[in-house]
């Protein structure tokens, strides 16, 4: 039966952990429900429900009207609500891989990774596999029919939809020229990529510099489709406030070849989104602008 609602409340447990770097965590969540799950892109976001302030585990409703019933409970009743992409989904024996990025006891999540065991429940808002409408939302991987030219731009947080990227470019007959630059906090944190002809990866090894320098850096003096313009200098961006607001820009209708997908710490990707637009002229259009996290920031 078709469903109306591209969303649905899902009920996992989980099953197993697998460290795949020292910063870096998959955890593999199942359960009879996970089998009516969907995911629509290799950036598939999810909100996964977190044990609240009192320890008690998520247990919201799969109504629709959810959302209002969690933003009704006492704060310290509340779980805790994270975004998450889908790194895989193995719908047929009910599970799915969550990769998390570690960052110690300062988050929810990355709390409940490091010590939560096998059979600890736990709930994801994520894509219902009986939604048949075309456009369900919670991902922005959406390239030009025609790509021939992409650069993929990620730290961490944002690192398991970009492998998840290549993953999927990595199948296709003729992938695209490929520009990958990944920020990550050690050389042990490099992870294994797909490999095919025009695809270049430099992994960006932060080790103590600030977070998303490397990625700006990166960018910078890479060699980038040329779109010398004095149009593109005089495009106006909007003002984002970073500290408050979420820098989501995405693309809209790129068509020439190039495709750009950024993610990563806010004001990193404030810098590229100058440089590209403004500096180099490349069309907004062409790009996706994604601020994940912002550095200071209590997160996950």
């Amino acid at each position: 039966m078709a469903s109306a609602n591209p969303y649905k409340m899902f009920d996992a447990v989980l099953r197993r952990k697998q460290a795949l770097s020292p910063h870096m965590m998959r955890v593999t969540l199942a359960g009879p429900m996970v089998t009516e799950m969907a995911t629509w892109a290799p950036d598939q976001r999810v909100k996964l429900f977190f044990p609240a302030e009192d320890g008690s585990p998520a247990r919201l409703a799969h109504e629709d009207d959810w959302l209002a019933r969690y933003r009704s409970m006492p704060v310290v009743q509340r779980p805790a609500m994270r975004t998450y992409t889908i790194r895989h989904l193995r719908a047929e024996q009910g599970e799915v891989d969550i990769d998390f990025v570690l960052h110690g006891e300062t988050g929810p999540a990355s709390r409940w990774a490091i010590h939560a065991v096998p059979g600890e429940s736990i709930q994801i808002r994520a894509p219902d596999r009986h939604f048949t409408a075309q456009d369900a939302g919670g991902f922005e991987w959406k390239p030009p029919q025609a790509l021939k030219q992409l650069l993929l731009v990620a730290d961490g947080t944002a690192l398991p939809a970009a492998l998840g990227i290549l993953d999927e470019l990595a199948t296709l007959d003729e992938p695209p020229v490929t520009l990958a630059f990944f920020e990550v906090d050690s050389r042990e944190d490099a992870l294994p990529v797909p490999d095919w002809p025009g695809l270049s990866v430099e992994w960006l090894i932060r080790d103590h510099v600030s977070a998303g320098s490397l990625m700006v850096e990166a960018v910078q003096r890479a060699n980038l489709p040329l779109y010398a313009s004095k149009a593109s200098e005089s495009v106006e961006l909007a003002e984002v406030n970073v500290d408050e607001e979420i820098l989501w820009e995405t693309s809209e209708s790129a068509s020439d070849g190039f495709y750009g997908w950024i993610a990563g710490e806010t004001v990193a990707v404030m810098s590229l989104r100058k440089y590209l637009i403004k500096e180099r002229g490349i069309p907004r259009e062409s790009l996706n602008l994604m601020g994940y996290w912002r550095y200071n920031k209590v997160g996950g």
